[in-house]
């Protein structure tokens, strides 16, 4: 494939996010209402996602552009510690599963990362935030996968190409830190 062709597939990805705008616009506003109830958000994916999610906590937590309160989010991706030694005990469809269950509340929304909508640690985890009150969001591909009839809301990119998925992934998170810029800085 050449570079032009690779572009041309990131823009005809790009020209169709508009059709997810509401959802997107939404999630703002829940992660708005989180963050004045005191929730935090917890992102979790694998491989490249969980880069995502490392990516936008640090983006929250410290800032993205403008000088504001820290905002609390957190990525289960980043304890090696815990990832391994569930890894090795349980299992590692159960490895989110179980940071849920020690660090959530009720008042959290939690964002899982899978560009299939298949990947069994996000599946379970994302069931295991429900059960305790938790708001949960897939940010998932076009087909959304098993995670369509499990999430409580969807950001379904519309692509079936894991990079074009990946990159509109990080910019939604980009624009999301940016829009809780303007909402909170001038409440820091």
């Amino acid at each position: 494939m050449s570079f032009d062709n690779a572009l041309q597939r990131h823009f005809d990805t790009f020209n169709k996010l508009q059709s997810i705008k509401a959802a997107t616009e939404t999630l703002a506003d829940q992660i708005d209402n989180c963050f004045q109830n005191g929730g935090k958000l917890i992102f979790m994916g694998n491989g490249g996602s969980a880069a995502d999610s490392q990516h936008l906590a640090a983006e929250f937590v410290v800032r993205y552009k403008a000088e504001r309160r820290p905002l609390a989010a957190i990525s289960l991706t980043v304890d090696t510690s815990i990832l391994t030694a569930h890894s090795n005990d349980y299992s590692f469809d159960s490895v989110f599963t179980r940071q849920i269950e020690a660090l959530a509340k009720p008042e959290d929304l939690i964002i899982g990362i899978s560009t299939s909508g298949n990947s069994a640690n996000i599946i379970d985890a994302i069931k295991a935030g429900q059960a305790i009150g938790c708001t949960t969001w897939a940010w998932t591909g076009s087909q959304g996968g098993q995670l369509n009839a499990i999430a409580d809301h969807l950001l379904k990119i519309p692509s079936d190409e894991t990079a074009r998925i990946q990159e509109a992934h990080i910019f939604i998170g980009h624009w999301l830190c940016e829009e809780m810029d303007r909402r909170t800085s001038s409440d820091s």
